[in-house]
């Protein structure tokens, strides 16, 4: 069980480039969460699988050498599913399918990769921590900073848009 959790059901072991292939895996159980249940059930979603990632990410790197072996990416889910909140909540507010935003779903991706591998500020000091909840932290942080960006970038987008 713990394996399974933290490497998102064997996700982890996929090379190159398992982050990636976490964060990809995250769109479409993010897209299902939230055509079953609305943005509300993604974000409860998301507080689960940061709970439970916390926890098997802190039984599976017990006693070994690195704090954040590259299979563990239910880390990259977390936050990659934050970055999917302001989609979840806009197509919902909006009356619009989840998959009409997909310009949205292309930033959220490529925003919440080039904050998790970049390790800006915050994401940066968390991911220092060295322990299970700075694995788990670091993607959070930079799940919520892409998200900020999907914002911004839709904001952009519609104020050209309505000129």
């Amino acid at each position: 069980m713990i394996r399974l959790i933290a490497t998102f059901g064997y996700i982890g072991y996929l090379r190159p480039a398992p982050g990636t292939w976490g964060s990809l895996a995250a769109l479409p159980t993010g897209w299902a969460l939230m055509v079953l249940g609305g943005p509300w059930l993604l974000v409860v979603a998301t507080v689960l699988i940061f709970v439970a990632g916390t926890w098997a990410t802190t039984r599976m790197t017990a006693g070994q050498p690195g704090h954040d072996p590259s299979e563990i990416v239910v880390d990259e889910v977390a936050g990659q599913w934050i970055a999917l909140w302001p989609l979840a909540f806009g197509a919902a507010n909006a009356g619009a399918s989840y998959t009409a935003l997909w310009p949205g779903w292309i930033a959220a991706f490529l925003l919440f990769r080039l904050f998790d591998i970049t390790k800006w500020g915050p994401v940066g000091w968390a991911d220092r921590r060295n322990d299970a909840m700075g694995v788990m932290l670091d993607d959070v942080i930079a799940g919520v900073f892409a998200a900020i960006g999907v914002v911004i970038l839709a904001g952009l987008f519609h104020m050209v848009l309505m000129s």
